[in-house]
C-alpha cells in the first residue's frame, strides 16, 4: 500500500483530465467568475469617491546670510513642523475649519463633535520632502473629500495656516529669545553696577594705598626724603648763619670809640669776605645741579646780596671814622655812635630773618617728618590692598565679560528678531497651489476590477472543486481503475444521436457566446474604471 502511494504522488500533473473537469463543469466556471468579478465591480461603483486635493510647501532659507544675521530660534525643523501640525491638526482649529466651510454636514447630525474631528484628522495627510542629504527641503499636504472643489478649499486653509502659524511660531519664539537676552542682560547690569560700586567704595576709601599708586608713592616718599635732607641742610646752615651773625654783631658793639682804636675796627670785615666766599661757593655748587628760579638759589643770592651791603656799610663807616674823628663822637640811645647805627641795624635786621628763617625750616622739617610715616605706612599696607582690590577686580571682570556676552547676544537676537517681523527669515512658500482633482482618489476602481477577478476566480474554483467532490459519478477510464482493482478488457464508446450532437454543438456555442459576453463585459467595465476613475 505505501508503494501504492507513493507511486501515486510520484505520478505527473495530468492535465487532460483537469481540462476535462473544465470542460464537464464549464458552466460552474463561467458564471460563478463573472458573478464574482460582477459583484466586486458594482461595489466598487457602490463606494463614493473620494477626491484629493494637494499642494507642495517649500521650505525658503532666510535672504540674509547666516553669517551676517545669526538666527535666534533654535530646535529641528522636523520637530517644529510637527509642533506646528499638532497646532493646526488640535480640536479647536480643525472645529473652526468644519463650521467656517460647513464641512461633514451628514456626520455632524448623527456624530458627536470629537468623532468628526478625527474623521477629519484621517482626510489629512502630511508628507514629509528629503533631499539626498536626508535634510528637510519641503512637504505636501493632502485632504480628501467627496467633493473636490471643498478638498480643494480645505487644501489651501491648511496651506494657510501652515504659512501663517510658522511665522507666528519664529516670531513668538525669537522675540520670546530676545526678551529673555533682555532680562537676563538687566540682571548682569544690575550685578556690574553693583561690581562697580563696590571697586569705587574701596578705592575712595583707600586712595593713595592702592597698588597703582605704589610707584607714585615711592616717589612721593623718596622726595620727601630728599626734601627732608635738603631742609636740615638748610638749617643747619641757617643754625651756623645765626651764630655767625650773632658773633658779628657782639664784636660790632664791642668796638672801643676812641679813634686810637681805629685799626681794630676793621677785624669784622675778614669774616664778611670769609662768609661771603663761603655763600658764593655754596650758590656756586647749587647753580650747578637747581636752576635760577629755585627757592633755595634765590634765598642764597638775597643772603649774599645783604651780606654784601653789610660789608659795604660797615667798610664805609670805618672810612668815615678815620676821616672824621671828631665826628664820630655823637652817639646814639644806646651808647654806639650814629655813623656805626646802619651796619648794626642791618646786622639785627639779618639776625630777626635769619631766626624767622630757622623757625620756618622747623617746621618743613616737622611736617616732612609727619608725612613720611604715612606713606611709608602706605607701602607696608599696598600688598593687602593689591590681594583685596585683585578679589573686586575678578567679580568685577567676570560680571563685566558676562555683561558684554549678554549685550552682543542681545543685539544679534534683535537682528534676528527684526529679521523675522520682515518675513525675511527661514519662512514657508506654496510652490504648488492647492490642485482642483479631476478624477477620484479612492476608490481604486481599476485595482477592484482585477480584485474581482481574482475573487471570481477563486469562487468558480470552489464551486467545480465543490461539485467533484459531490459527484459520484465515474467519468473516465483512469477512475473506474482506481475503483475495481482489476484488469480492463474492453471498452464500450459512446454512442450520440443526431439530437444529442446538436444539443451538443448548441451547448458548445452558447459557451463561447457567454464567454465573450462575459470577456467583452469586464473590458467594458475595465475600461470604464480606468477611465472614470
Amino acid at each position: 500500500m505505501l508503494e501504492e502511494a507513493h507511486d501515486q504522488d510520484q505520478q505527473p500533473f495530468d492535465w487532460r483530465s483537469h481540462l476535462e473537469i473544465l470542460r464537464r463543469r464549464r458552466w460552474l466556471v463561467l458564471l460563478p467568475f463573472f458573478a464574482g468579478w460582477l459583484a466586486v465591480w458594482m461595489v466598487s461603483w457602490w463606494l463614493p469617491s473620494i477626491y484629493r486635493s494637494g499642494t507642495l510647501i517649500l521650505v525658503e532659507q532666510p535672504t540674509v546670510p547666516q553669517q551676517f544675521v545669526v538666527p535666534n530660534i533654535g530646535g529641528d525643523l522636523q520637530e517644529r513642523l510637527q509642533s506646528i501640525t499638532q497646532q493646526i491638526l488640535s480640536r479647536t482649529r480643525l472645529l473652526h475649519i468644519i463650521e467656517g466651510l460647513n464641512l461633514y454636514a451628514k456626520e455632524r447630525q448623527r456624530r458627536t463633535p470629537d468623532e468628526v474631528v478625527e474623521r477629519m484628522r484621517k482626510d489629512i495627510e502630511i508628507e514629509l520632502v528629503r533631499d539626498k542629504n536626508n535634510a528637510l527641503t519641503a512637504f505636501n499636504i493632502y485632504y480628501s473629500s467627496r467633493d473636490p472643489q471643498v478638498a480643494q478649499r480645505v487644501t489651501s486653509e491648511l496651506s494657510n495656516l501652515f504659512i501663517s502659524e510658522n511665522l507666528e511660531a519664529r516670531q513668538a519664539q525669537s522675540q520670546s529669545t530676545t526678551k529673555f537676552l533682555e532680562s537676563e542682560l538687566e540682571e548682569a547690569r544690575k550685578s556690574l553696577s553693583e561690581q562697580e560700586e563696590k571697586v569705587r567704595e574701596f578705592k575712595d576709601r583707600h586712595l593713595g594705598e592702592l597698588p597703582g599708586q605704589t610707584q607714585s608713592n615711592l616717589q612721593i616718599l623718596s622726595g620727601l626724603q630728599t626734601q627732608l635732607q635738603t631742609e636740615e641742610e638748610a638749617l643747619n646752615h641757617a643754625k651756623q648763619q645765626n651764630v655767625y651773625l650773632e658773633s658779628l654783631l657782639g664784636q660790632y658793639r664791642n668796638l672801643p670809640e676812641s679813634p686810637k682804636a681805629g685799626g681794630n675796627i676793621s677785624m669784622g670785615l675778614p669774616e664778611l669776605d670769609q662768609e661771603l666766599q663761603r655763600l658764593r661757593a655754596q650758590l656756586a655748587d647749587l647753580t650747578a645741579h637747581y636752576t635760577d628760579r629755585h627757592p633755595d638759589v634765590r634765598k642764597l643770592k638775597e643772603q649774599i646780596a645783604r651780606t654784601e651791603k653789610v660789608r659795604d656799610q660797615l667798610a664805609a663807616s670805618l672810612k668815615s671814622k678815620i676821616a672824621d674823628p671828631e665826628k664820630s663822637g655823637s652817639t646814639a640811645s644806646d651808647g654806639i655812635p650814629l655813623r656805626d647805627a646802619g651796619p648794626i641795624l642791618e646786622l639785627e635786621s639779618q639776625l630777626k630773618v635769619n631766626k624767622i628763617e630757622i623757625a620756618s625750616r622747623q617746621k618743613a622739617i616737622d611736617d616732612i617728618k609727619s608725612k613720611i610715616p604715612d606713606y611709608q605706612a602706605r607701602l607696608n599696607r599696598s600688598p593687602v590692598m593689591e590681594q583685596q582690590l585683585a578679589d573686586l577686580t575678578r567679580g568685577y571682570d567676570q560680571s563685566k565679560s558676562n555683561y558684554d556676552s549678554l549685550l552682543k547676544k542681545k543685539n544679534d537676537s534683535e537682528l534676528a528678531t527684526s529679521l523675522e517681523l520682515q518675513q525675511q527669515g527661514e519662512h514657508f512658500r506654496v510652490l504648488d497651489p492647492p490642485s482642483l482633482p479631476v478624477k477620484p482618489f479612492s476608490p481604486k476602481r481599476l485595482q477592484l476590477c482585477a480584485i474581482g477577478l481574482v475573487v471570481g476566480l477563486l469562487l468558480s474554483g470552489v464551486m467545480t472543486a465543490g461539485a467533484e467532490l459531490v459527484d459520484d459519478r465515474i467519468h473516465d477510464e483512469k477512475t473506474l481503475k482506481k475503483l475495481i482493482q482489476i484488469p480492463v478488457l474492453s471498452e464500450i464508446p459512446s454512442v450520440s444521436t443526431d439530437k444529442e450532437k446538436r444539443a451538443e454543438r448548441r451547448d458548445g456555442w452558447l459557451v463561447w457566446a457567454t464567454a465573450s459576453l462575459m470577456v467583452v463585459s469586464i473590458l467594458a467595465g475595465s475600461a470604464l474604471s480606468y477611465f472614470r476613475g
